[in-house]
């Protein structure tokens, strides 16, 4: 018997995409078109209905009967466990009618920080720095390190497809601290493109192929405006011209397109009109995801965000690309956990299956995080009833078939659980992510008493106390303390004075995790050295202080001297705060 097209590595992947999509029903076709989270039972079995109440279908009716072959892991499990919950489902989809392989996708994982809102704390993986912290060193070539080392980590466990680098530029403080999530890079844009463009490359490689983990950006857009009768879209409803104003905004859209990066993500923002009318979600928007790219220059590739850019297929940058929209666009999901914000932006009246046609007429190519029983089968009414052309579905599952074979996922599926274990979380990988926490500590000010010496006497809040012990001598009461270490999450107004009192009572190393720009005047002018982290161990901090490493951090965006010089900042403007407390730029060398 001889061997179908589509399976056959020998011949070009072009050739393999069309002979599959020929052979593929309606309804096979629908199911590429849906990305949905998939939770795994923690001894590595698959996850059916039965097996948890809130699941409305399970793992074989998704993969058996939905068609569906993208999916997102959800939840932290064992290494192992993981591995073998994944070829458990590669043998499921191997044994469908056309064995087509699945893809598998995955939110950071190595993220030293785990916070409410934020990636996934590290686990089992290599823990780093969160993004901003390899903003404050600045070195693209680590950046590109970090991506390879996701890249290994991931291949290992058969995750294909990373959701992220979600873009975003730290810049006013008004900007930075509407987001709850530490995502952005930092402000200037010459750096920021650099590091962007670093962390796709260590992703996907020179080229995307069987040894890559595809890159999805993932862009969080305000509102946009018509302006002059001509949609542009940007932050802030600001008119985005290559070279004007906003161009720090443009250049890391144009750093990842020339990296290559595989596909897009538009957050859940919707575009307005001058007039604060016609309000949409940005996953429903032709203009923003079709428009000025697609029909005005006939680009047929990435779109970011609902932000498109005029000149970058002036540029040159066109590259081939899927679109996936927001997480439960058509189902209508409360967006951030809100049952009163939802994603489906000013489209609330239309029905799932208008969603969804006004999707794909936007450039739409899959759907992400749906849990709708009948979304597949809606896709199918929409063509039977001669709302959606079957070309347009074709359209969309030939990229989504055509990243599978470049992938190499026909051919390698399957990994291997001990070749797993022995790469996640590797000692050369935990040792990379470990240095980097320590270089990315910015030392703000220091008045005499960094680095500490001998086994002073320590009183420490929010540190822990045995790894102190090995520093010195950790006390219960602050007024038996030669020194204090305090670690705080951002300060809020509510703890400000019990801090200060500390502050005034025993010489105090204050360390703030920077998960946005803060104003802290109070406690950078009484504390004997306040040190900022993005992301790092106890251990890290206290070599640092000791003198037994160096902190290389430098602030990413700048820190404003109060909430009163932050209303007049421009909220897209970076260094925008006068006279900030700390400069962009800033940390001392010990």
């Amino acid at each position: 018997m001889s061997t179908a097209p589509y399976r056959d590595p020998s011949r070009p992947v072009e050739e393999r995409v069309e002979d599959l999509l020929a052979r593929m029903t309606l309804a096979e076709k629908a199911g590429q078109l849906f990305h949905t989270t998939l939770p795994m039972n923690s001894d590595g079995t698959l996850a059916e209905a039965s097996d948890e109440p809130s699941l409305r279908q399970g793992t074989t009716e998704l993969v058996t009967d939905g068609h569906l072959t993208h999916f997102h892991l959800v939840g932290r499990h064992g290494t192992r466990a993981t591995a073998e919950w994944v070829n458990r489902l590669q043998a499921l989809a191997a044994d469908t009618r056309l064995g087509i392989p699945v893809t598998l996708s995955t939110g950071p994982r190595h993220s030293f920080t785990d916070r409410a809102g934020a990636p996934f704390g590290a686990a089992a993986f290599s823990a780093w720095p969160d993004p901003l912290g390899l903003a404050a060193i600045g070195e693209p070539e680590l950046v590109e390190k970090f991506g390879d080392t996701v890249r290994r980590e991931y291949l290992a466990l058969g995750l294909r497809v990373a959701l992220h680098p979600r873009m975003g530029l730290a810049t006013g403080p008004r900007r930075a601290g509407r987001s709850h999530r530490p995502n952005h890079r930092g402000s200037p844009a010459d750096v920021t493109s650099a590091l962007f463009r670093a962390y796709v490359r260590g992703l996907q490689g020179p080229r995307l192929g069987p040894r890559s983990v595809a890159a999805v950006v993932t862009y969080c857009p305000a509102d946009a405006q018509q302006n002059g009768g001509e949609p542009h879209f940007a932050h802030g409803g600001d008119r985005v011209r290559p070279g004007g104003t906003h161009d720090h905004r443009i250049a890391p859209a144009r750093a990842v397109v020339e990296a290559g990066c595989s596909q897009m993500m538009p957050h859940h923002g919707g575009r307005t009109g001058v007039d604060g009318s016609a309000e949409i979600s940005f996953g429903l928007d032709r203009d923003a995801l079709t428009g000025l790219a697609r029909e005005r220059h006939g680009f047929d590739g990435l779109v970011l965000d609902g932000l498109v850019l005029d000149g970058l297929v002036l540029d040159g940058l066109v590259h081939d690309g899927a679109v996936r929209t927001d997480p439960g666009l058509l189902t209508d999901a409360p967006a951030d956990g809100d049952p009163h914000r939802t994603r489906a932006w000013g489209v609330g009246h239309l029905t799932v299956a208008e969603r969804a046609a006004k999707a794909l007429d936007a450039g739409a190519d899959q759907f992400g995080g749906e849990h709708g029983d009948q979304c597949p089968e809606t896709i199918v009414e929409l063509v039977r009833s001669g709302r959606i052309p079957e070309e347009r579905i074709d359209a969309s599952v030939r990229r989504l078939l055509r990243e599978k074979f470049v992938l190499g996922l026909f051919e390698r599926r399957y990994v291997d659980p001990d070749r797993a274990e022995e790469t996640v979380g590797a000692g050369e990988f935990t040792a990379l992510g470990e240095a980097a926490q320590r270089r990315s500590l910015t030392v703000l000010t220091n008045r005499s008493l960094l680095p500490l010496t001998d086994r002073p006497n320590l009183y420490v809040e929010g540190v822990g106390a045995q790894t102190a012990s090995l520093y010195g001598n950790v006390v219960a009461d602050p007024a038996h303390a030669d020194v204090a270490v305090l670690r705080l999450r951002t300060p809020y107004e509510e703890r400000l004075k019990e801090t200060l009192a500390l502050l005034a009572a025993v010489p105090t190393l204050v360390c703030v995790n920077l998960e946005r720009p803060t104003a802290l005047p109070e406690i950078a002018a009484k504390a004997a050295a306040l040190v900022a982290d993005y992301g790092a161990s106890d251990t890290a901090l206290l070599d640092v202080a000791f003198g037994r490493a160096r902190a290389e951090g430098r602030l990413p965006f700048e820190l404003p001297r109060s909430l009163t010089t932050v209303g007049p900042s421009h909220q897209e403007a970076p260094a925008d705060t006068e006279p900030p407390l700390f400069p962009y730029g800033h940390g001392l060398t010990l």
